[in-house]
């Protein structure tokens, strides 16, 4: 079995990940694979390419459907309600953006925004079959440079995103200047497990069986490698809390998920 000491980063570590150490090393890691700070958001891009069509049933097969009580735990602590205007950042398939519509109704507004256009497709497709809001909209755009004016919506809701981006903060940043004052953010994102034990299973899961799966169903198994790398060099909860901090985020606070496989942060401009 896999060590647990091999596979999580130490601070120094995850460190690596926040926009001072990029920006000062211009280096950004896409998985355990270290590039230049230019090249990542090429690399994400030619990553959901591949993994879109086959996104939201490997999600369901590898998180053996919990993903959805995560994000169903989410979007009800966002507190939405009509007429709210939500922001779905890094929407992928837009399954938050779903959730949130039957809350919000057509009285309010959603946004769906994604980086990747080949999602987004995949979401519009299911937009015609599934329970959308008539006014939720699906815009491609970039989280650190957001196409929105200055405090345009309620509520901004990130899942399975965040560490995606080349500069972790500035994705923040952009979130907390799009919301209005007293603004609420959700940010659903995965981290590390508390209990040893479940540690250990999680890393022979991740490392053996995700990569595994990812080539059989997707014809990629890279695409999963990276997956639980991603994960394993993430900054920790506390960590995120401080980022957010510093950015400006008030009341923040999180909570862990399934043993802290996933974890939701919330916060208030």
């Amino acid at each position: 079995m896999i060590s647990y000491k091999s596979v999580w980063s130490d601070k120094t570590g995850r460190h690596r990940q926040l926009e001072k150490s990029v920006t000062k090393q211009q280096t950004a890691m896409f998985g355990s694979e270290v590039l230049h700070e230019k090249d990542k958001a090429q690399r994400v891009q030619h990553h959901f390419n591949i993994v879109s069509s086959k996104y939201d049933l490997m999600n369901t097969i590898l998180s053996m459907g919990i993903h959805y009580a995560w994000k169903k735990s989410s979007v009800k602590a966002l507190a939405l309600k009509p007429p709210d205007r939500l922001l779905d950042l890094c929407a992928g398939t837009g399954d938050l953006s779903s959730m949130a519509g039957k809350i919000i109704g057509n009285a309010g507004q959603i946004v769906a925004c994604d980086f990747n256009w080949q999602m987004l497709k995949t979401g519009i497709k299911k937009k015609r079959c599934r329970p959308f809001s008539k006014n939720t909209n699906f815009i491609q755009g970039d989280a650190e440079s957001l196409p929105f004016s200055d405090e345009q919506f309620d509520a901004v809701i990130i899942g399975f995103g965040i560490r995606n981006l080349t500069h972790l903060e500035q994705g923040f940043r952009e979130i907390f200047r799009v919301l209005k004052p007293e603004g609420r953010m959700v940010c659903l994102e995965f981290s590390k497990p508390k209990t040893f034990w479940f540690r250990l299973f999680y890393d022979f899961y991740s490392y053996k069986i995700m990569p595994l799966l990812g080539a059989l169903i997707t014809g990629s198994k890279d695409a999963y490698t990276v997956f639980p790398e991603s994960i394993r060099i993430f900054p920790l909860p506390d960590e995120i809390v401080s980022i957010l901090s510093e950015i400006g985020f008030k009341n923040i606070s999180y909570k862990r998920l399934t043993d802290g496989i996933a974890v939701r942060h919330k916060a208030f401009k």
